[in-house]
């Protein structure tokens, strides 16, 4: 597929000194979060131009308030997000190491094992790793308190939101990406041999467009299905390294951060844009969490948020191609952007170039809606 030629010292020029209100670029990105920025990254390694515009600021939104676990194998997850989570699991490794060269900032694994609860009908035989003993409980979370819950081992990943928010839109940057915070974009429209993508600070011409616009995904394209799922989480206080696993129990998860905050979550609330932080919600949640971890405390005061996922009807990502030409979906990650974004960012750029991604996305398309 062709693409609008440019190059980074023309966007720079355009952009920085309004020659003609216009930026042209390869690919045009409305989404500064973990997918956009990501996808981004992976166009300039493949040489491409690229322009990320973004309503706030970037990683501002679901990117920064998530839970930052590496989900892999959890049971609430469709068995058709399987695939692109082995794979996503497989490329973290490059992933994060690019990041860390390109911004000079660590992002770190937290933590490299979970405990996930198993239901009673599936105790005579985990799913997927081996039974949490007594004595593992003991040198991996002390003070667990798991009553008559059984839990398996995952072996599987978490990092902290808030530093890939501080890695990434540098790395972007620092691989030659242009990023324009604070920009609305007004609409998208397919022009002869590319696309006009309207904000309200430029007019950006593209090769290509990608709607990488998360919760707002539905709003940036009418007609796609995509909607805000609040969730609301908050930080216990721990000593360090007393808890070293990721713990997921029915309607609460422990996430440490090997600092002494242990974050909790996280709600499932289907109110629209609301993104206010509601102190009962948060306090109901933190009994949970207290029930299973007894040592530890929560504050009078709670470093309390929330957040908005993209959730689509099915559970599952929009990948692949839109309905205008040379336009693309990447959204609707729901709960697993941060587990997602290398994957995505790998096969969506395997496709917006014409070759046949790791993992097919017949079943992510925008058409089985």
């Amino acid at each position: 597929m062709s693409v609008l030629a440019s190059t980074d010292s023309d966007i720079a020029e355009d952009y920085n000194c309004g020659m003609n209100g216009s930026i042209k670029t390869d690919v045009a990105i409305a989404g500064g979060g973990i997918i956009g920025l990501s996808l981004g990254l992976e166009l300039r390694r493949r040489g491409l131009s690229v322009i990320v515009i973004d309503r706030q600021q970037a990683m501002s939104s679901a990117s920064w308030a998530a839970g930052g676990m590496l989900a892999v194998h959890d049971p609430q997850n469709p068995a058709e997000l399987l695939p692109l989570s082995l794979r996503s699991w497989e490329l973290y490794p490059g992933y994060l190491e690019r990041v860390e060269a390109l911004s000079g900032k660590k992002v770190p694994l937290r933590t490299r094992r979970a405990m996930q609860y198993v239901a009673s009908d599936r105790a005579a035989g985990c799913r997927y790793g081996d039974t949490v003993t007594a004595a593992e409980i003991a040198e991996f979370a002390p003070g667990l308190d798991a009553g008559d819950h059984i839990f398996e081992w995952l072996e599987e990943g978490s990092l902290d939101p808030n530093d890939v928010r501080e890695a990434l839109p540098a790395a972007f940057v620092e691989a030659g990406g242009t990023l324009l915070e604070e920009t609305e974009m007004l609409g998208v429209e397919t022009v002869t041999g590319g696309v006009l993508v309207q904000t309200t600070r430029k007019l950006v011409s593209a090769g290509m467009f990608v709607n990488c616009c998360g919760a707002w995904a539905g709003e940036a394209e009418g007609g796609l299905p995509v909607v805000p799922v609040k969730g609301q989480m908050a930080n216990l206080r721990l000593a360090p390294e007393r808890l070293r696993c990721v713990v997921r129990a029915p309607g609460i998860y422990l996430v440490p951060r090997g600092d002494g905050r242990v974050t909790i979550g996280a709600t499932i609330e289907h109110v629209g844009f609301d993104e206010t932080v509601q102190e009962p919600s948060i306090r109901k949640m933190a009994a949970a969490a207290l029930s299973l971890l007894p040592e530890a405390e929560a504050p009078p005061q709670m470093d309390m948020w929330a957040g908005l996922r993209p959730g689509t009807p099915d559970g599952l990502p929009i990948l692949g191609a839109a309905a205008k030409e040379r336009c693309w979906h990447a959204t609707g990650h729901y709960r697993d952007g941060i587990l997602l974004a290398p994957v995505t960012a790998h096969v969506m750029a395997q496709a917006m170039l014409g070759e046949s991604p790791d993992v097919g996305l017949e079943a992510f398309g925008a058409a089985r809606f």
